[in-house]
This record gives structure tokens, C-alpha cells and sequence, in this order.
């Protein structure tokens, strides 16, 4: 009984870790979109795969094949799907939805509030998280496929930018990481035409005389460094 119970277990792992290989596998083949921001579709693909993964690997009745046939199946759907949506509107509006107008020159639709199935408490609370706490601000919100609301404040609410003052500013460029937890990433180094010495000197002038001691080095265009401590320690806030 126990050698029963040992081998059953070992054929779970065995297809749990199957299982998990081969669908990262297919999700990596669909594309980065399976792991952002997913519309309806790609939520329904995702969730199924999920499914299938977790039955072929508790239950007895389906082998490891019939579970990768399946999982084969819903990806190359998704991918045809995605094939066809790419080339068709129509196709596109039909499987992944489209954006819908909720305010427009700052008022509410009610009616497209319905259809989108949500309240105007929901719009309120997206708002908020997009940093607008009062609607007199925002003159259109747009519920993206996804169903993430998009907002267009008005003018005299938009941010201020260098173009509007007439000021004249230099590109930003990517920041390179060249510290993280305590490794140096020398092929970054390279990149940005330095090496582990320079590094070194520029953090001992910062007062760092330990690489392993940070936990985040970052540099930008300009060769500024931004250093942060692995053990610095964080106030607690009411919020938890």
C-alpha cells in the first residue's frame, strides 16, 4: 500500500512537472501578452490552459500526452486566432473587444457605463488610482478591451511640460542596472563603456566600500549613480 501510495505520488510530480514546463512553454509561444494586461479572450485561453495543466497532473485518467495534445490544442487555436485578428477588424472587435467612450467633454454616459457593465463608483475608484480624485478634472475616460479605463484630463489640468514652457531639455536614455543584490553585472558595465574598477571607485566616493552591502545600482545617460541599501530599514505605514 505504501509502495502504491509512493509511486502515485511520484507520477503526480512527474506530471505536475511536466505540466509546468510545457505550459510555460505554450505561454511563452503565444507571446507577452498572455502575462500583461489580458483581454476576454486571452483570459478564457489562459485560464483553460491552467485547467488542463492541474487535471493532468491529479488525475489518474488523463495521461501526459493527452494533456500536452490539449494544451497543443488551445495554444495553436490562440495563435490562429491571433493570426486572424491581426488581419481583420471585424475579427479583432469580435474576440478582443474594443474601447468604449464612457465620459466625453467631461460628462458620464450612463447608458455606456451599462454596457460596460460597471457603476460610477468604479469609474471613481479608477480615477483615483490614475491620480485624478475629483471627474471635473478629466474631460474623457475610455474603457480600453483589457478593461483598464483610460483618462484624457482637461487642458488646463494637464501637466506642464519643458515644450509648453519653451525650455529646452535633454533626451532621457535607459538607466543600466549594475548592482543587483549584491552583484556586479559587468556585461552592463560594457555597455556603458566602463568596468567593474570604475565602478568600485564611484561607489567608494559615494561611501560604499561593499558591493554585496546594495541592493540596487542603477546609472543613467548622464553617469549618475542611484544606490539603494540592501538593509536599509522602512518606517511602517498605517495603510498595512
Amino acid at each position: 500500500m505504501v509502495k502504491s501510495m509512493l509511486n502515485s505520488l511520484l507520477m503526480m510530480a512527474l506530471k505536475g512537472s511536466i505540466a509546468v514546463t510545457y505550459l510555460f512553454l505554450v505561454i511563452k509561444a503565444l507571446g507577452k501578452k498572455q502575462i500583461s494586461e489580458l483581454n476576454i479572450f486571452d483570459y478564457i485561453i489562459g485560464l483553460s490552459l491552467g485547467n488542463i495543466a492541474a487535471e493532468m497532473t491529479v488525475n489518474k485518467d488523463i495521461s501526459i500526452l493527452g494533456g500536452l495534445i490539449s494544451m497543443s490544442v488551445y495554444g495553436l487555436f490562440s495563435l490562429l486566432v491571433s493570426f486572424i485578428t491581426a488581419k481583420s477588424i471585424v475579427a479583432r472587435r469580435f474576440f478582443t473587444g474594443f474601447p468604449v467612450v464612457i465620459m466625453s467633454d467631461g460628462k458620464i454616459s450612463r447608458e455606456q457605463l451599462k454596457k460596460c457593465k460597471i457603476d460610477v463608483n468604479d469609474l471613481l475608484q479608477d480615477a483615483r488610482e490614475s491620480g485624478y480624485f475629483d471627474l471635473s478634472y478629466i474631460n474623457y475616460a475610455i474603457m480600453e478591451p483589457s478593461g483598464k479605463i483610460s483618462f484624457l484630463p482637461k487642458a488646463k489640468y494637464s501637466p506642464v511640460t519643458p515644450n509648453d514652457m519653451k525650455l529646452k531639455v535633454s533626451e532621457n536614455g535607459l538607466s543600466a542596472n549594475l548592482v543587483i543584490d549584491g552583484n556586479i553585472m559587468e556585461d552592463n558595465l560594457k555597455i556603458i563603456g566602463h568596468d567593474k574598477k570604475w565602478l568600485i571607485k564611484r561607489l567608494e566616493n559615494e561611501g560604499y566600500k561593499n558591493p554585496f552591502e546594495l541592493l540596487l545600482v542603477t546609472c543613467d545617460n548622464k553617469e549618475k549613480l542611484t544606490i539603494y541599501e540592501k538593509n536599509l530599514k522602512v518606517e511602517k505605514n498605517s495603510l498595512e
